[in-house]
């Protein structure tokens, strides 16, 4: 490479690890994975032949609605790829959908009117690259498949899918690994410009309140720091049940909410954006918690009408000290996974946010331990046919997943206990507290090592 050589030596470096090799069938290839030297005997060493300058300068040029176009081109060329495609994680957490944004040896198929096609992460090999946060490698006749993640923070924003025609050697993984992160930058600055991928997402058709809703949420449902990963999902993706959640890092503070609004229609989407409004509002301002609580519940007290209410709950967690202060609205307490036990952490409730202006909120010390994983959640994870389910099972049985995994886990298992058909929104937050002082990430291709 061009004045990029030693970032990108040491990017192969981080990437070789993160590598599954399976054969025809679906079947794992243990001779092959995570193998350096077999991976070079299988090909012939070559100069990786991406420029990173040259490709953002080429992307730059691009339109919005094309960027991802180029980046396909350039790594098709570069690589002698037969055809590349970048599949977007849709709304629903358990579908990729496969964009009209493809191309081999520079070709690209987009013409025109855009195309999706929904392909599933269950049992595939893009499930597999996203769930690991490793390049799958799928042996075929004519050559190879690569699948690989593409992702920042942890925030697994879709999976970078290419054809080659030779079995790849160990500089075209860390091309691929290198160019799907880089993918995920793409997509994350362009998609302000167009409904493109917002439009790729959406595998179900989103009601006006909760297109209201979607709106209100957070840009990442996923952060990977040093101290913590938090990951969060709402569910279901086309109706309105008033649930959001929202998330904030500063330098030294981590800032958490999760908030349910009452009611499923209109109504509840527009309490909920004058209670976010106000949260974020008071947030920036630089208040402590307890002011924070009150200025947003004063905000919704002069719009809500009688019996009209929200409730939440609020986190600040100092980084420097790795203390946390709770306020509790009227929301059900969250419950944490310590030392392979589940409880929940015992909370004062006060009044939820819009009934009374000028209410005080206590703030509550939340005690947080390493090792520790925070799980909160909205009623609709607790009430009705969910109320039967396990929750400490659940929770147990997950232990061992991503916190992004982690939150997918529950939400599908809160659908299986009501065969499909959620009466509310059910919304989940899952913190996982490493600990220590406030430190980098040890990471490599968008996701913690």
């Amino acid at each position: 490479m061009e004045g990029d050589s030693q970032e990108y030596m040491a990017a192969i470096s981080r990437v070789r690890p993160r590598l599954a090799v399976w054969g025809e069938g679906g079947r794992p290839n243990a001779a092959l994975t995570n193998s350096r030297v077999r991976l070079g005997e299988m090909g012939e060493s070559r100069q990786s032949q991406l420029n990173l300058n040259s490709l953002l300068a080429a992307v730059e040029a691009a339109p919005p609605v094309a960027a991802v176009d180029v980046l396909a081109a350039a790594l098709a060329e570069a690589i002698d790829a037969r055809e590349v495609s970048f599949l977007i994680a849709d709304f629903s957490g358990q579908s990729l959908i496969r964009l009209g944004h493809s191309g081999g040896k520079g070709a690209l198929r987009l013409q025109g009117k855009e195309t999706a096609e929904r392909v599933p992460l269950v049992g595939t090999p893009h499930g597999r690259a996203l769930a690991a946060q490793a390049v799958e490698v799928i042996v075929e006749d004519r050559g190879a498949r690569l699948f690989a993640p593409v992702t920042s923070r942890g925030e697994a924003v879709g999976v970078l899918e290419l054809g080659l025609e030779d079995f790849p050697v160990e500089q075209t993984v860390a091309d691929v690994a290198l160019a799907a992160h880089f993918l995920a930058y793409v997509v994350i600055a362009n998609r302000r410009y167009t409904d493109l991928f917002e439009w790729g997402q959406r595998s179900v058709p989103l009601s006006l309140a909760a297109e209201i809703q979607h709106r209100l949420l957070p840009g990442s449902f996923t952060c990977e720091a040093g101290q913590f990963t938090l990951a969060a999902w709402l569910q279901p993706a086309g109706e309105i049940g008033g649930d959001t959640f929202d998330f904030s890092l500063e330098r030294d503070t981590l800032h958490l909410s999760m908030t349910d609004a009452m009611g499923h229609t209109m109504e509840a989407a527009l309490l909920a954006t004058v209670l976010v409004g106000g949260l974020r509002n008071a947030r920036r301002r630089g208040v402590e918690l307890a002011e924070q609580a009150r200025l947003a519940n004063d905000a919704l007290a002069e719009q809500a009408g009688e019996s009209q209410f929200v409730t939440g709950l609020l986190v600040r967690i100092d980084l420097a000290s790795a203390t946390a202060g709770i306020v509790n609205a009227g929301h059900p307490p969250p419950l944490r996974l310590r030392a392979g036990q589940v409880e929940h952490v015992r909370l004062e409730a006060d009044r939820p946010f819009g009934l009374q202006p000028g209410r005080g909120y206590r703030v509550q010390a939340l005690q947080l331990e390493v090792g520790d994983r925070l799980m909160f959640v909205t009623d609709g994870m607790l009430e009705h046919d969910a109320a039967r389910m396990n929750i400490a099972a659940i929770l147990t049985a997950s232990i061992n997943m991503h916190a992004r995994e982690a939150v997918q886990h529950l939400t599908q298992a809160v659908l299986q206990a009501s065969g499909g058909q959620l009466r509310d929104d059910a919304t989940a937050l899952c913190l996982d507290w490493h600990g220590g002082p406030p430190r980098d990430r040890d990471a490599t291709s968008g996701a913690n090592r």
